[in-house]
């Protein structure tokens, strides 16, 4: 199949899908002022594969495939150089869509490298036949040139009980009933990510679980416009204009809360059903590539703080100052160990297989890293920029001639800067640290791809202790 167009991608979306947006259903998510602007950011992945800003752009996104070229995306990474340009095209396809947050494709990608691996341990070990499907199942995205979503946290309910323990059963997605043709799911899952505007959406486990939640352990795939599937959909900002809100007037990623109300899966649909003991270890697999993808979409986000906080230096005239120099350092080395980071979690990949993992220790730490440092670099460069980003001047004021010419007169910048180009950073960097899109991305930092507590107790169990251990027992002599 050739591959889809930008065109053929926002039409193909039109497909008869369940979609709420502010308690109003949406007929055409390709049209509304909200969601279609998410659609258009989206399509960013399928425009660099026909018509790149640079030539190189289509080099990084393509790859030769069995029936010619496709998406890198759908490239089952086999050595460090193919994690390598897997992260330098999420970086650039990040960087272009200008949300500083993933695309369309990323996310599906990495739930299907986890699935190949965990099915082809399932059916070697328990004996299974899940691998055949999950393997048709990317064909066909693959081949198609397909945007997937991936449905993974359950709403769950009281967090202190498992799925089986809860006040209602459906606190988890579960399957109600199995006939000859497939399986019937019913549940909801939250903060499912770029699915208004994807045409596939992988079901997976959200945690381990026991004997008892044979019902909850099941991952599958479902068409984003499958009968009894509604998405509620929430996302940063409402439409603003481009002066005041420079990111999100242009570019959004929604999320959605997906209720799935008796939706039939066929057989070659289902990747997992009851296979308890492996609803953790799925989990686990596809976060170890769900978070090389963050640290990799978080660089340009990074690369902003630096640029922006060192530019609005300039036009405030205090580059020279020695505590904004220290601040500036800082920015660098946040941003710098984050890419370091990155690559060399490429670099040190395990084998599973003859698939290539990223260390997932590494991963982790830069994770916790971006994490735990973001809302202190957010202050630095609140910090830098000053009391502007909340007290500016609005775009009608800068509209009306004889207002703008008030602000021209008395918000011009060092070194002649003029009061629009400073007041349109300023906004830029407002819509990162102080607006309902920075606190979406403060919250992301925090919670997005697990939590803080998940990445600590994954390096904690990830590293080896026993040559450290063993060198203080020698220098201790302990025998």
């Amino acid at each position: 199949m050739p591959l889809m167009t930008p065109e053929a991608y926002k039409a193909s979306l039109r497909d008869g899908r369940t979609v709420y947006y502010r308690g109003e259903k949406i007929e055409d998510v390709t049209a509304h002022s909200v969601i279609g602007t998410a659609v258009d950011h989206a399509a960013i992945d399928y425009e660099m594969a026909h018509d790149p800003p640079k030539p190189e752009d289509r080099d990084l996104a393509l790859v030769d495939g069995p029936g010619g070229p496709c998406s890198r995306y759908y490239h089952i990474p086999r050595n460090a150089d193919d994690l390598l340009k897997r992260s330098a095209l999420i970086e650039r396809a990040t960087a272009l869509g200008g949300t500083l947050v993933v695309l369309i494709k990323e996310i599906g990608t990495d739930a299907l490298f986890a699935l190949h691996l965990i099915a082809e341990y399932m059916d070697k070990n328990q004996g299974t036949a899940y691998l055949p499907r999950v393997r048709k199942f990317y064909e066909h995205c693959r081949d198609n040139d397909l945007a997937i979503a991936v449905a993974q946290t359950d709403v769950k309910g009281d967090r202190g009980k498992g799925p089986a323990d809860q006040n209602h059963p459906d606190y988890y997605v579960r399957v109600v009933s199995e006939d000859s043709e497939g399986i019937t799911l019913r549940g909801a899952k939250v903060h499912t990510s770029v699915s208004t505007n994807a045409h596939e959406i992988i079901v997976l486990p959200t945690r381990n679980m026991g004997e008892g939640d044979a019902a909850w352990a099941v991952a599958c795939a479902v068409p984003a416009n499958a009968p009894g599937l509604t998405m509620i959909a929430s996302g940063y900002g409402r439409k603003g204009n481009e002066f005041e809100y420079p990111i999100s007037a242009k570019h959004k990623m929604m999320e959605t809360l997906t209720i799935f109300e008796d939706v039939k899966v066929p057989w070659e649909r289902v990747f997992m059903n009851g296979e308890a003991a492996m609803a953790g270890p799925l989990a686990k697999t596809f976060v170890e590539y769900h978070r090389f993808t963050a640290i990799s979409y978080k660089l340009p986000l990074v690369d902003l703080f630096v640029g922006a906080s060192h530019l609005m230096a300039e036009y405030n005239g205090i580059l020279r100052a020695g505590h904004i120099r220290d601040k500036l350092a800082k920015l660098i080395s946040y941003a710098e160990i984050l890419r370091g980071m990155t690559r060399e979690a490429a670099r040190e990949f395990k084998m599973v297989g003859d698939i290539a993992v990223p260390n997932t220790e590494i991963v982790n730490i830069a994770k916790l890293h971006f994490a735990t440092g973001y809302h202190q670099a957010l202050a630095w460069v609140q910090d830098i920029a000053g009391g502007l980003l909340v007290t500016g001047p609005t775009k009608e004021d800068m509209d009306d001639p004889r207002l703008g010419e008030l602000v021209g007169k008395y918000l011009g910048g060092a070194g002649g800067v003029s009061a629009e180009d400073r007041l349109r950073l300023m906004n830029l960097i407002a819509e990162i640290t102080a607006t309902d899109f920075g606190g979406y991305q403060a919250v992301l930092a925090i919670h997005a791809e697990g939590s803080i507590e998940a990445e600590k107790m994954t390096i904690w169990r990830e590293h080896d202790v026993k040559p450290s251990a063993d060198y203080a027992k020698w220098l201790a002599n302990i025998k």
